[in-house]
This record gives structure tokens, C-alpha cells and sequence, in this order.
């Protein structure tokens, strides 16, 4: 043998034996007690940090979401609703926004803080049902499904879901096991938290209900004080919502039943197949990765010339698996088919305009439902794999974000929705309003499109009304924007803008009226020049 194939021979050893040092060290944190805990804390703030940097360079040319917009809006004013959906997801901004700055970074932030947090909480579902070893796979496989990076982008209900759904799967699996009035009163609380999230997630709490019906263990639940200890700290939580509610005219059901009620059978088929559509090529990516990660092998490629479906089959294996807890097991999958099948039966049943959204908070217990499978052998390499491959992508996609940004604003550069320069005429009609009036502008009337980033962008955070939304927010009304002066806008490239100009007429006839044109320019790319109508209306005397 020659010196160099020496060298090389001797690096290649050096690298597996790092390598394996390395897997060692991961699957025994994984596996200790002590050292789990932080294991997964610090994988969660790590993925939350370096997506956040990520999420900042890829929106680098665009304003924050309408959606991010709105729950800021909403987080200025505690209330226990807010029109469109239940309070939590408004507080939570409050709150966020109170300690954190108003800038696109803190938005990016929250809603990755708030991923964190779901894989926290997912990894103590995933305790209740797997061992050790393979709840930290489960954490790993939940970083690399989309909607956990750069489909959570932005914070809304539905990203908040991941923690609060997954905080109600966990008190429902505890009290199933403890069957205590005690864990009965933490599974209602959970369901309540819940609730004051979104609607939507009544099929979670139905998927967990008929979960508890068909078990084969149901009796042993049904006759202890758990279930009936949850329904009644839930009845009584929601109490005050449900005031408000009443109060409200219900309109948080109107609003729903406007939004996404639809006549079209045909429209609604086709909705419903592109919203299963999307949700399972979502979830190709972790399966697929995960795939992988337990088929590497050191001589992957001589296996796969001589016998390729030994890659993938000698993870399986038939007998026991002390591993799993197939009492609990058998509960994810009950509540993870149920809510993966039953609300595109219902859209297609009740004729629902099925949003691809509505899946976000569905499917966090896919990779448990699939790691849990007793005939799946786990081996402690597998981390290791899974986990480079999660560091490899974040790391690659990091590193690209800047030239992707950039590239997405050359090849769209009419996208009003993305690239209007929406926080350049907050900024400028906020010191229109305080040249002439020498106070806080303190209203903004527009469209949800319009409203909610002027509160967001302009220093003084305008409260927002949505001129003819039967759903109101609650946070301003017409008579107090009469009184104390609002700014009207109309978007010239928005489709409803005779609506709008005629709402202007007969509510803003003696405002100035100013026409005011945007563009952003982002890496010598110019985005879309948007033509804003401006009515200024002074405060009452």
C-alpha cells in the first residue's frame, strides 16, 4: 500500500470512529433523564435561532403578513374575542410585543419561538409513548416537516395551535393513564386553552373524544373521574367567552359561515383534494428524510447495488418492542386518523371552503404515529443521521436565504401582496397626521390588507376598522373614528376599490384627500409601485 492510500485509508477510519464517538454521545443524552430535557430544549432554541436569522433574510424584501399584522392589532386591546377568532393568539402578541420590539425580525421570532415550544411539548407526548431514544427522533423528524420552518413564517391561530393542540394531546394522554380528578381538571384546561385559540380545534377535542370511546381500555377511563372532571373545568373556563360571545351576536360563526360556507359542490371537491394534497406532500419531507436516516449505512452504496431493499428493511422487525407503549400508541393513531380524515369528509359533506391552512395544527403527531410502529427498529446511529441531515439543510438553507430572497423579488416583481410597500406609507402618512394635527393618529379605515399593517408599521399603532366587516374587531368603531379623526385609504390596485371609494363619500366627504404612490426597491430589484387614495378626516371639534 503507498503512503497516500495509507493516509487516506487512516482518515476514513479516524472519520467513522468520530462519527460513531459522536452517535454515542447523542443517542446516550437522548436516552439519560437528566441530560434528555436539555438535549431537547437546546435543539428547539437552536432551531428556533436559526430559523428566525433564516426567516429574516428570506422576507428581507417584504412587509410582515397580513395575519401577523391583524394578531399584533389585536394584542393592543385585551379582549375576549376579537371577531373573526377567540383571544389567545391576540394576548400572546400582546404580550410578545411588550417585551419585544415592533419590527419584521420580533414577528419572525414569535412565530419561531412559539415551534419551539410545540416541539418541546411534542416530545413529552412522545414520552408517554415511545422510549427515550426514539421521542428525540420524533423531535428531529418535526424540525424537518415544513410547516415547522418556512411554512411557519407567520404568527397566527393556526401556528399557535402547535402549542396549545399538542398541550391538549399530552393532558388527554396523562389523564387517560392517571385517571385522576386531578389530571381531569389539567386535560379541561387544556381543552379551553385550546378552544380560546380557534374553532378549529373542536377536531382535535372530537378525534380525542371517539379515541377515548373505541379503546380497548375505555372503561377504565369512562368510570373515573378524569373525563367528567375535564368536561366541567372546560365548561366553566370558557364561561366568559362565551359571555362574550352572546354579547357579540355570535359573530365569530357569522364570520365563518361568510368566509367559508360555498355553494359549488365541484369547487368544494376540488378544494378538498388540493388541500389533501398539500398537507401530504408537507409531510413527504420529514417521512422521506426520516427514510433515510434510518436506511444509512457506512457502505450504503454497495448495499444498494447488491440488495437495495435491504436499505430500507433492516429497520423492521417482527416481535415485542418494550420501546413502545402500545396502549398510548394506539391513541395517537386513533386521534391522527380521525383528524386527518374526518374534515375533508366534512368539507366535502358540508360543502366548506377547505383552506390548505387548515392542516398546520393536524398532523404534528404524524411522525409519532409512525415512529411508534413496534415493528420499527430504531438504532442509535439513526439520530445522528437524522440529525445531520437536519443541520445540513438548515445550515444550507441559511446560507442561501440572501440570494433566494433576492431572486424571488426579480421574478415577482408585480406581487402587490408581497412587495407592496406597505410600512413606507405607514411611516409617511403617520407624519402627514402629526404635521397637521400635532396629535396621535389614533384610526385607520381599510381593508384587513390595509389596516392591520398601518397599525403595525406606524409608530403611533392606529387602531384598525374595517369599513362594512360585519365581524368587527371590537377595537374601534365608527363613531370613535368620527371623533377622533381617522385616516381612509383605498388601494387603486385592490378590486373592491369602488367599495371602498363609495364607504369614503358618505363617511370621509370633507376629509384632505391625498394620492400617495409606493415602491419598494430591494437589491436594485423594484417591487410593484402601488397608487394609494388618502383621505384624512380631522378629529371632531
Amino acid at each position: 500500500m503507498s503512503t497516500a492510500s495509507f493516509l487516506l485509508a487512516a482518515s476514513r477510519a479516524r472519520g467513522r470512529l468520530s462519527i460513531r464517538r459522536m452517535a454515542a454521545w447523542l443517542a446516550a443524552c437522548a436516552s439519560d433523564p437528566k441530560a434528555a430535557p436539555w438535549l431537547v430544549i437546546g435543539f428547539a432554541a437552536a432551531h428556533a435561532v436559526l430559523w428566525t436569522l433564516i426567516l429574516v433574510n428570506l422576507k428581507a424584501a417584504q412587509d410582515v403578513h397580513m395575519d401577523v399584522a391583524e394578531a399584533f392589532a389585536w394584542g393592543q386591546k385585551f379582549q375576549f374575542g376579537y371577531g373573526k377568532h377567540p383571544p389567545l393568539a391576540g394576548w400572546v402578541a400582546g404580550v410578545w410585543f411588550r417585551i419585544f420590539p415592533v419590527a419584521n425580525w420580533a414577528t419572525y421570532a414569535l412565530a419561531m419561538a412559539t415551534l419551539g415550544c410545540g416541539l418541546v411539548i411534542c416530545w413529552l407526548i412522545a414520552l408517554r409513548v415511545v422510549d427515550r431514544r426514539r421521542a428525540f427522533f420524533v423531535v428531529v423528524m418535526l424540525a424537518l416537516y415544513p410547516i415547522f420552518n418556512f411554512k411557519g413564517f407567520k404568527y397566527n391561530p393556526d401556528l399557535l395551535q402547535l402549542v396549545t393542540l399538542p398541550l391538549l394531546v399530552l393532558a388527554f394522554l396523562h389523564a387517560f393513564a392517571e385517571r385522576s380528578w386531578r389530571s381531569g381538571l389539567w386535560l379541561g384546561l387544556a381543552g379551553a386553552l385550546a378552544l380560546m385559540t380557534k374553532y378549529w380545534v373542536l377536531t382535535m377535542i372530537g378525534a380525542i373524544g371517539i379515541a377515548a370511546l373505541i379503546h380497548p381500555d375505555r372503561w377504565l377511563f369512562l368510570r373515573s373521574p378524569a373525563p367528567w372532571v375535564a368536561i366541567a373545568t372546560l365548561i366553566v373556563a370558557m364561561v366568559p367567552h362565551l359571555i362574550w360571545l352572546k354579547e357579540v351576536d355570535f359573530v365569530p360563526l357569522t364570520y365563518a359561515g361568510d368566509v367559508y360556507g360555498l355553494s359549488s359542490r365541484a369547487q368544494s371537491t376540488q378544494l378538498v383534494l388540493g388541500y389533501v394534497g398539500h398537507n401530504l406532500a408537507l409531510l413527504a419531507a420529514p417521512v422521506v428524510l426520516a427514510a433515510l436516516a434510518l436506511a444509512w449505512s457506512p457502505r450504503w452504496w454497495m448495499t444498494l447495488a447488491r440488495q437495495p431493499l435491504a436499505l430500507f428493511t433492516r429497520a423492521w422487525s417482527r416481535g415485542e418492542n418494550t420501546g413502545v407503549n402500545a396502549s398510548q400508541a394506539l391513541n395517537i393513531w386513533i386521534i391522527q386518523i380521525v383528524v386527518a380524515v374526518g374534515p375533508p369528509l366534512g368539507g366535502l359533506i358540508f360543502t366548506v371552503y377547505m383552506k390548505t391552512d387548515w392542516g398546520i395544527s393536524l398532523f404534528f403527531l404524524t411522525p409519532l404515529a409512525l415512529v411508534a410502529i413496534p415493528s420499527l427498529r430504531l438504532h442509535r446511529i439513526a439520530l445522528f443521521h437524522i440529525a445531520a441531515i437536519w443541520l445540513v439543510i438548515t445550515l444550507a438553507v441559511l446560507a442561501a436565504s440572501p440570494t433566494i430572497a433576492a431572486r424571488e423579488i426579480a421574478e415577482n416583481p408585480n406581487g402587490t401582496s408581497g412587495y407592496g410597500a406597505r410600512s413606507e406609507l405607514a411611516r409617511e402618512l403617520t407624519e402627514a397626521w402629526q404635521t397637521r394635527f400635532h396629535t396621535r393618529w389614533a384610526v385607520v379605515a381599510g381593508t384587513t390588507e390595509i389596516g392591520e399593517p398601518m397599525t403595525f408599521y406606524s409608530p403611533d399603532h392606529p387602531a384598525p376598522f374595517t369599513p362594512g366587516e360585519v365581524w368587527s374587531s371590537g377595537l374601534t368603531s365608527l363613531e370613535e373614528a368620527k371623533r377622533l379623526g381617522f385616516i381612509g385609504i383605498c388601494d387603486t390596485s385592490d378590486p373592491r376599490l369602488p367599495v371602498c371609494d363609495a364607504w369614503m363619500a358618505a363617511n370621509a366627504d370633507h376629509a384632505e384627500r391625498l394620492a400617495i404612490t409606493t415602491q419598494r426597491f430591494f437589491h436594485g430589484h423594484p417591487g410593484p409601485a402601488i397608487g394609494w387614495k388618502v383621505y384624512i378626516v380631522p378629529p371632531a371639534q
